[in-house]
C-alpha cells in the first residue's frame, strides 16, 4: 500500500468518525424547567428547579440546606414531558401525581422525588 494511499485511507476513516461525532444523538431529556418549593434551614420558603431534566430517571427533590428527606410543595411542570411526582423517596409508593406539560399542583401537593417520561 502506498503512502498516498494510507494517508487518503485514513483522512477518510477521520471524517466518518467527526462525521459520527457531529450528529445529534437522541439524548433524551425533559427539555424545559421543573419548579418546586421548599424549606430551608433557617425556616424560609424557597423555590428549587430542575432545568432539562434527565427522562426516565428518578430524580429526589431536595433544596440546598433542607433536611434530608424533607417534603417539596407545589410541584410545576413546565417542561415539554409528563412529570410524575412521588410523595416517597425514590419515586416510590401509593401515593403519586402525573403532571402532564404545564401543569401544577399547589401547597397540599408534596413530592419527594419525580421522573420525567
Amino acid at each position: 500500500m502506498s503512502v498516498r494511499s494510507l494517508t487518503t485511507a485514513l483522512g477518510a476513516a477521520c471524517g466518518a468518525f467527526a462525521l459520527l461525532l457531529a450528529v445529534p444523538g437522541s439524548a433524551s431529556a425533559a427539555t424545559g424547567q421543573f419548579r418546586y418549593s421548599y424549606g430551608t434551614a433557617e425556616g424560609y420558603e424557597a423555590v428549587g428547579f430542575l432545568n432539562n431534566p434527565p427522562s426516565g430517571v428518578c430524580l429526589s427533590l431536595e433544596g440546598p440546606a433542607s433536611e434530608p428527606g424533607s417534603v417539596s410543595w407545589a410541584p410545576r411542570n413546565l417542561t415539554r414531558s409528563t412529570a410524575t411526582v412521588f410523595r416517597d423517596a425514590d419515586c416510590t409508593g401509593d401515593d403519586f401525581v402525573s403532571l402532564p406539560p404545564g401543569a401544577g399542583g399547589g401547597d397540599d401537593l408534596l413530592v419527594r422525588s419525580v421522573v420525567f417520561s
